[in-house]
């Protein structure tokens, strides 16, 4: 049975699908299967696609996000994902506070498994310019090839 991993940061129209691509991308390049997806702890931007600058930065790294539509964290998620990684810790205190009592899925946060940056947040780059998409692609690929690292 394939490791299932749901990426999660505030609207799920950023950090959330650039973090779901990197790892597409990552586990394309090393031969591995795994289900990926992404959601929201909020609901503002459901049935949305990302934003534009996460789609071009994505884009311009050979993992298109056009397709995607946010949406946001259902108690489902809790039963359905092995692993359910905040992009920062404000979403991983609001996904401890609404996981389900019962649910199975370890929360952690995507820089935990990055050597040297354990509990830190990637950024969010909604409010900051458009560099700031390319430092968190760089971010979440960092974080991809983590994960890759260690459910291989």
């Amino acid at each position: 049975m394939a490791v299932s991993v749901l990426f999660v940061c505030m609207g799920n129209i950023c950090r959330s699908p650039m973090a779901e691509a990197a790892l597409r991308q990552e586990c394309e390049s090393a031969g591995l299967t795994m289900v990926i997806d992404s959601a929201g702890t909020h609901d503002w931007h459901t049935g949305k696609p990302p934003d534009e600058r996460a789609q071009a930065v994505a884009l311009r790294n050979g993992a298109p996000i056009d397709h995607l539509r946010a949406r946001p964290v259902s108690a489902a998620d809790f039963h359905a994902f092995d692993h359910i990684i905040a992009l920062d810790n404000a979403n991983l205190e609001n996904l401890a506070a609404i996981q389900p009592p019962d649910g199975l899925a370890t929360l952690s946060l995507l820089f935990d498994l990055v050597e040297g940056r354990a509990g830190q947040d990637v950024a969010d780059p909604y409010y900051d310019t458009d560099s700031a998409f390319d430092t968190t692609w760089v971010d979440v690929v960092a974080g991809a090839k983590a994960i890759v690292a260690k459910l291989s």
